[in-house]
């Protein structure tokens, strides 16, 4: 497999890595972070104007078609930088309204996505359920021409931002997904372990119309799982970012801190450990390179399944591996505020847990693994 990138994909890449370098350091980011608003509109629109946000999208909605591989380099880039804007969110959104809109439904809400001025997410996880994609509680009943939902759903990524959010409900028929204005469902906002905005959503008989339904009733499930692996393919790419951020970073300070006289780079075992960072930081990008085109190009869900648990397994390990040993190698100093690679070790010890730990995605493995045999 070739691992490489083509031309269109690395002049974005580098695009999106220059505009961050400039306009986005850390400093910038943790004015971002501090704001009431907690992510940038400026930041945002130059993204769409890059095209970011309509990469994934149907050239049919303005977008440019794109996939998962097509995404990698920008979202390394955006995990080198830290990136709290809510691309991965909106992303998610935006999949389940291409993949099972109706075309009205694609024409009036994913061009508004491709020009950056209009922002989604997904309420799916419930409390309780783990990583259970399966485990929905929230209702959804016919009223009045349209439907009524109530229930709770937590921690959902882009809450906060976003003036849609597409919301999982079970039907008399199954799980059915139904796009609702944020300004309608109780959304309780805070800032998670890595500083991205989320929040718990609460639905007391809000009602929707008839065109809120995304394709068929009761016929949402496989949708929601491709669109979270999706998801959990382009998290691995940012997580490569945020790794690579930490190996050098911490290569930089072993050169230039001295103990005894010399650059305690010199010392053998720092070396070891050293090396054994960036090699977890080339085996989580190979995976992710595996995850990503799986999702693009995978035989059936089995496939694509398979691809995604093996990079989210060896990818949540190496994340521990790699933030962990960031900051012992930094010493003290690697825990506070003010140095980056602190931030850094929280973005990748979320990024282990998210969308399903090491631990889930080796039963999910498993699992498929013996359906398989």
């Amino acid at each position: 497999m070739n691992f490489d990138y083509n031309e269109e994909q690395q002049l974005l890449a580098d695009s999106v890595r220059r505009f961050l370098a400039r306009d986005y350091d850390f400093e910038t980011r943790r004015k971002i972070v501090a704001s009431d608003a907690g992510w940038s509109a400026p930041a945002w629109a130059t993204l769409a104007e890059m095209g970011v946000t309509g990469l994934p999208l149907p050239a049919e909605q303005g977008g440019f078609g794109g996939g998962a591989v097509d995404l990698m380099g920008v979202m390394e880039a955006f995990g080198e930088a830290l990136v709290v804007e809510p691309v991965l969110a909106t992303y998610i959104g935006a999949r389940l309204i291409a993949r099972a809109g109706s075309d009205a439904q694609r024409q009036s809400l994913l061009p508004q996505v491709v020009e950056g001025k209009l922002r989604l997410a997904l309420a799916h996880t419930e409390r309780g359920a783990r990583y259970n994609l399966a485990q929905v509680k929230t209702e959804a009943k016919p009223a009045a021409g349209g439907w009524e939902l109530n229930g709770e759903k937590a921690v959902v990524l882009g809450a906060p931002l976003a003036e849609k959010i597409v919301v999982s409900a079970r039907s008399a028929k199954g799980v059915s997904l139904y796009v609702a204005d944020r300004s309608a469902l109780g959304v309780k906002a805070y800032r998670t372990l890595d500083q991205m905005r989320a929040g718990d959503v609460t639905l007391k008989s809000v009602r929707v119309g008839a065109d809120a339904l995304l394709g068929r009733e009761g016929e949402a499930q496989p949708l929601i799982e491709e669109a979270l692996d999706f998801a959990t393919a382009l998290v691995c790419a940012e997580a490569v970012g945020a790794m690579k951020f930490s190996c050098d970073t911490t290569l930089e300070y072993l050169k230039t801190r001295k103990q005894f006289g010399v650059p305690i780079g010199t010392f053998q075992a720092l070396q070891h450990r050293m090396v054994d960072m960036y090699v977890a930081y080339e085996q989580a990008k190979s995976m992710a390179c595996v995850a990503c085109s799986k999702v693009d190009n995978a035989a059936d869900a089995r496939e694509r399944q398979l691809a995604v648990s093996a990079a989210k397994i060896k990818i949540s390990d190496n994340c521990r591996l790699v933030s962990q040993e960031s900051v012992q190698l930094h010493g003290g100093m690697g825990m506070a505020e003010e140095l980056k690679v602190s931030h850094a070790f929280r973005r990748l010890t979320v990024i282990a847990q998210q969308f399903g730990d090491a631990e889930h995605h080796l039963a999910r493995f498993a699992a498929l693994d013996r359906v398989a045999a």
